[in-house]
């Protein structure tokens, strides 16, 4: 038999989260759903970055009051949910537009099909749809930071992230729909 957490029962585990830890660096979309759940929480809390969610992950726990906060279409969101099930569970879910997509640049026009172009796993096709030559990286931020710091062409981005890199943005995806995915310690 199957018994459903109750309503009040779950907003009391939710109520005592004061700090989400993500993936980073600034900029990225996880980082921007942290700061939105907390906001819809009405709860004054912090946003922690990390490299990875499998980074991040580890603070959670040793953290008593402390959650994960993910992107559903991270890579390898399914192994932090089924190595940890003795630790971990999903305790929120919500939808959130990203941060427009963008193709990024130092320069104004691309002129290369071969471009190397930085893109994190998740966004990776819109790379591949511009150029075969892809460097993967951990987050829409750090393919900002690599372009700018010329280790590639041109990069998949958030439209923030190309912003305050000061790169200039060569196509626009638009928003995605997105879920993110909210992990407590059990």
């Amino acid at each position: 038999m199957i018994v459903a957490e109750s309503s009040s029962k779950k907003n009391k585990q939710l109520q005592k989260i004061s700090i989400i830890h993500t993936l980073g660096p600034e900029g990225t979309n996880c980082e921007k759903a942290g700061y939105l759940w907390f906001e819809r929480q009405s709860i004054q809390g912090q946003v922690f970055l990390h490299q990875t969610l499998e980074e991040a992950l580890v603070h959670v726990k040793e953290t008593e009051s402390s959650a994960l906060l993910g992107c559903a279409v991270y890579p390898y969101l399914h192994d932090i949910v089924f190595k940890n099930l003795t630790s971990l569970e999903l305790v929120d879910s919500f939808i959130m537009p990203t941060y427009n997509m963008v193709l990024a640049s130092k320069e104004e026009v691309i002129t290369t099909n071969n471009l190397l172009i930085a893109s994190h796993p998740a966004p990776v096709d819109l790379a591949h749809s511009i150029s075969p030559n892809v460097q993967l990286v951990n987050s829409n931020a750090q393919a900002a930071i690599d372009c700018l710091e010329g280790k590639v062409d041109a990069c998949i981005t958030t439209s923030k992230a190309a912003n305050e890199q000061g790169l200039t943005v060569v196509k626009d995806f638009g928003e995605v729909p997105m879920c993110f995915t909210l992990h407590g310690r059990k």
